[in-house]
């Protein structure tokens, strides 16, 4: 295995990913030089930029400076799979004879010597884990953290701490999940998802089972109740189970519930985010948090204060006439369980859905699903399916979802004339939900929304 003490410079490919600049951040706290390559400047890039780390957007090997381009002990080259296969900078560093590390692997060699706390799921996974984090964060039991979201809490993706505790979000794409060795692995849901990876859901659920698997011995599995695998600890919303929820009521727009397990209750938990499914995300959480002997005072005291990740049920305006919010979700169950927690929180108000799917692949292996859930809305904009790293599918458009989606008040829609319609129409409660880069949207959508 690499040991990354000898490591002095660090370049990233695809340093603008949520995964990866979460890396870049780490290396640059350990004093390293931390340079990358992503295609396309973000608000994320930036961010890095102004922390002291070069980024390049052109894909040219004249860029790349001459001590990363010959193998050394103290270089280390990162890459994610979601850079395409043709990328002329990892051709070249490849040519030159040097060993290009997933950024997988990275986290599993990171991970390898401290106990881990590995959060894995099809979706749920980066406000749990995120939520883990804060309540070691804000009970004094301290950790160090790898998020695949901005923590609305501490404005950051990676979290250091003195202790030998880190909390990663494991994520399924691409098998990634299967360098860590957890000593607590929690797992959210196991929908059928990135099936372009996997083929089919089969292959999903064994990958899920090949992660439990990889528990250290004397390690504890909190997983889900109603997943085709068990663990040492089930979980659930209201249904009985190992651990759970109960008495969940919504007072002024914020959740409460009472935690139940066979030794112990905390009872009138305030939720510092809403949502039902973040109600669920919360009872794998506090089961964390007790088994490392978190008091249930701290605990609570916590999730009263924690403020969730960016674009997870992110607030953008929040006025009596007009509320925005923003949502990442990207798969039927995700916009399922996000739409129907906006229905009980606001039964009054017309909801305005604006969405982006995300993958032609996504669009064709569940496009009965998404315009099923679509349909919670009162008027849908919906926006071209952002390809991320595809090429377009025959027949695979928003318009063939679009005609599936059954609803009176729907149409397709560019990001301009979504701003034209909010300005125009000043619809009262507007969510944007997707995973591509319908976040550009917010700061326009603010502008218009707040001066309603």
């Amino acid at each position: 295995m690499m040991n990354l003490d000898h490591i002095k410079r660090v370049y990233l490919l695809g340093i603008g990913g949520i995964g990866m600049s979460g890396l870049a951040r780490y290396f640059k706290h350990l004093g390293c030089e931390v340079k990358g390559y992503d295609k396309t400047e973000t608000d994320l890039t930036q961010a890095l930029v102004n922390e002291g780390i070069d980024v390049i957007y052109q894909d040219d090997v004249a860029l790349l400076p001459a001590e990363y381009q010959e193998p050394s002990a103290e270089t280390l080259l990162i890459f994610t799979p979601a850079v395409p296969k043709d990328l002329a900078l990892k051709n070249f560093l490849l040519e030159k004879g040097n060993k290009l590390f997933k950024r997988s692997e990275v986290l599993g060699i990171i991970s390898d010597s401290r106990f881990t706390i590995a959060v894995a799921g099809t979706h749920g996974k980066t406000t749990t884990s995120t939520m883990i984090a804060h309540i070691l964060k804000d009970s004094g039991f301290d950790c160090s953290a790898f998020l695949g979201g901005i923590s609305a809490n501490y404005q950051s993706n990676v979290l250091y701490g003195e202790s030998n505790v880190v909390v990663v979000e494991a994520d399924e794409y691409d098998r990634s999940f299967l360098t860590l060795h957890p000593n607590i692995a929690v797992v959210t849901s196991a929908d059928a998802d990135h099936l372009d990876i996997y083929g089919d859901a089969t292959h999903l659920v064994e990958s899920f089972q090949l992660f439990l698997g990889r528990l250290v011995e004397g390690g504890v599995s909190i997983v889900k109740k109603g997943l085709p695998f068990g663990g040492t600890v089930s979980y659930a919303l209201e249904e009985e189970s190992d651990a759970y929820a109960r008495n969940i009521e919504i007072v002024n727009g914020a959740f409460y519930f009472d935690y139940v397990s066979a030794d112990v209750v905390i009872p009138s938990i305030h939720l510092g985010i809403p949502g039902l499914h973040n109600v669920e995300n919360a009872i794998a959480s506090v089961t964390v948090a007790l088994k490392l002997g978190i008091e249930p005072s701290k605990i609570k005291a916590a999730l009263s204060s924690f403020r969730g990740a960016k674009r997870r049920f992110e607030y953008i305006v929040k006025k009596p006439d007009a509320i925005y919010i923003d949502d990442y979700a990207h798969h039927p169950e995700e916009l399922r369980a996000f739409l129907t927690s906006m229905r009980k929180l606001y039964p009054a108000k017309k909801l305005t859905v604006v969405f982006q799917p995300h993958l032609f692949s996504r669009t064709r292996d569940f496009v009965d699903g998404f315009a099923e859930v679509l349909a919670f809305a009162d008027e849908l904009l919906l926006m071209d399916i952002y390809p991320a790293r595809e090429l377009p599918i025959d027949g695979v458009t928003s318009a063939w979802l679009l005609e599936k989606v059954k609803l009176a008040k729907k149409r397709l829609v560019s990001p301009e004339e979504v701003l034209e319609i909010v300005r125009s129409e000043r619809p009262e409660l507007v969510v944007t939900v997707g995973a591509g880069d319908i976040d550009r949207l917010v700061k326009p959508l603010k502008e218009i929304m707040e001066h309603a």
